[in-house]
């Protein structure tokens, strides 16, 4: 198979780059499920960009820079600030109906601003929203213009194997689809765009195709990767096993929602950021249960502002009109990974990359909240001068590989990737200390040991996608045990 563009992922990032892509040639998008089955799609708060007469860049640029403990690249934060409401503009001309201020008779028109929420650590309110699903809006309309552009071809179940390179040159990928065996795409530029790293992690908010697969792809074929410790841990998701934590969004205490704990007292301060928020509920959850309430706003208020927290809720017999909601701190972001420039641009030649994937420098040492969407949107939204796409790409030659299918191996990378991601939480959350790094590295290593012996004699896609968040999860835990000192949401002990 061969394309002008290859995108990996299909989230906010990789879709957005694609729908630009597609006036320059052909793109073909590869999903690991369904094209919508993204950390986009799960996300709840909003996007944050300065919309107001009230705001400005400066403001929006320290409340980052703050949020990140310096650690941030000033002049991406600037860059992403400053093309913030460049990126609105761009996801409303694409057809996002973002929520807007009631005119003076009481109504809705075009012509009215933006309705504005405020998240923990920012200084304002400026953070646009599509009620409590704002990410499941953009991704649906993202999906919509890619499936009505011609130019753009989508495969689905379809798993990124691994990046093909020639020299510092990356030609493409291989690739599982569902004929069972590994094929190959060329293509004149590889994008990619595959999304967080969540899935390595015990508890986490992400879907359960987050398991770092672009991280350990570039990893192998030798792109550069920065501050992979920096994993942001939300605060509040639903204290009650699920296979993926729901999520409480932030904004729920931007709109007035407090944290209480088991004696009924608040605790914290709920807008501070969320590294700072996760370390109050996590000594705090030593003495006992946490618990969120914003019970004191009206119940059509909280119906109407947050549909789908209140629907979810409900399905686990709380009510959020009412119930004070026990909560919990779990795995929810990477500020780090796979290192760009401004303009998407890896070490390796023909190989970019947008959205969580990368490490662009704007999050720090911790994201501030809704600026994740923001830097998705702005980063995809520079197309390089010299991506131009070639008339033939070169191709190789390779053996169309089979894979074992069997129940047995499947049970086997199950075992493996359980025994993974007890091993992060363990070892690697919210608060560590060196000799627990130190122990994790040992028992990681020992389980790719046992990975790659299963790996000799077989392969299947549960094994790669084992494989991959075996090799980010101990990525992750050796940056992590480099930085000796309490940084940003890595808190060593």
């Amino acid at each position: 198979m061969q394309t002008n563009f290859l995108v990996i992922g299909s989230g906010i990032s990789g879709l957005n780059f694609a729908l630009h892509a597609a006036n320059k040639g052909h793109v073909t998008v590869i999903t690991k499920k369904k094209i919508a089955e993204t950390n986009t799609n799960y996300a709840q708060g909003g996007i944050a960009a300065v919309l107001s007469k009230n705001d400005n860049p400066e403001k929006h640029i320290k409340d980052t820079l703050e949020a990140g403990d310096y650690h941030n690249n000033k002049k991406a934060v600037r860059f992403m600030v400053e093309k913030g409401p460049e990126a609105i503009t761009r996801l409303v001309a694409l057809g996002v109906e973002f929520e807007k201020e009631q005119d003076s008779s009481g109504k809705k028109n075009l012509k009215s601003p933006l309705s504005l929420t405020r998240e923990g650590g920012h200084g304002n309110r400026r953070i646009a929203f599509v009620g409590d699903h704002t990410g499941l809006e953009i991704e649906q309309i993202l999906v919509k213009r890619i499936k009505e552009h011609p130019n753009i071809e989508v495969l689905e179940n379809t798993f990124a194997v691994d990046l093909i390179k020639r020299g510092n040159k990356i030609y493409g990928a291989k690739i599982i689809t569902r004929k069972n065996r590994i094929d190959n795409v060329f293509a004149d530029a590889t994008i990619l765009a595959t999304g967080g790293a969540g899935q390595v992690f015990k508890y986490t908010t992400n879907p359960s195709i987050a398991t770092g697969d672009g991280v350990a792809m570039a990893a192998r074929a030798g792109a550069k990767l920065k501050d992979l410790e920096f994993i942001q841990f939300h605060p509040t998701a639903l204290a009650k096993p699920t296979p993926r934590r729901l999520l409480l969004s932030e904004a729920l205490r931007g709109e007035g929602a407090r944290l209480y704990n088991s004696k009924g007292k608040r605790f914290t301060k709920e807008l501070e950021t969320r590294n700072k928020v996760a370390k109050a509920l996590y000594e705090e959850l030593k003495e006992g249960p946490v618990f969120l309430s914003i019970s004191h706003r009206s119940a059509q208020f909280i119906r109407k502002r947050f549909p789908s927290i209140y629907k979810a809720l409900r399905k686990h017999k709380f009510d959020l009109t009412k119930d004070q909601v026990p909560v919990t701190p779990v795995a929810h972001y990477t500020c780090g990974g796979v290192r760009t420039d401004l303009k998407g641009r890896t070490n390796l030649k023909n190989l970019y990359a947008f959205g969580e994937v990368t490490y662009t420098g704007v999050h720090g040492a911790n994201r501030l909240a809704s600026n994740s969407l923001l830097e998705a949107v702005v980063f995809s939204n520079q197309i390089l001068e010299n991506i131009k796409p070639l008339r033939k790409t070169h191709a190789f030659t390779f053996l169309h590989e089979k894979l074992n299918t069997s129940p047995e191996l499947k049970k086997s990378a199950a075992q493996i990737r359980k025994q993974a991601q007890n091993i992060m939480w363990k070892h690697c959350g919210i608060v560590r200390t060196q000799d627990s790094l130190h122990q994790g590295i040992t028992e990681m290593q020992n389980l790719r040991k046992e990975l790659t012996k299963l790996n000799r004699t077989n392969i299947s896609r549960d094994l790669y996608e084992t494989k991959n968040i075996v090799e980010t999860g101990l990525l992750i835990l050796k940056a992590a045990k480099k930085r000796r000192k309490s940084l940003g949401c890595h808190f060593i002990e």
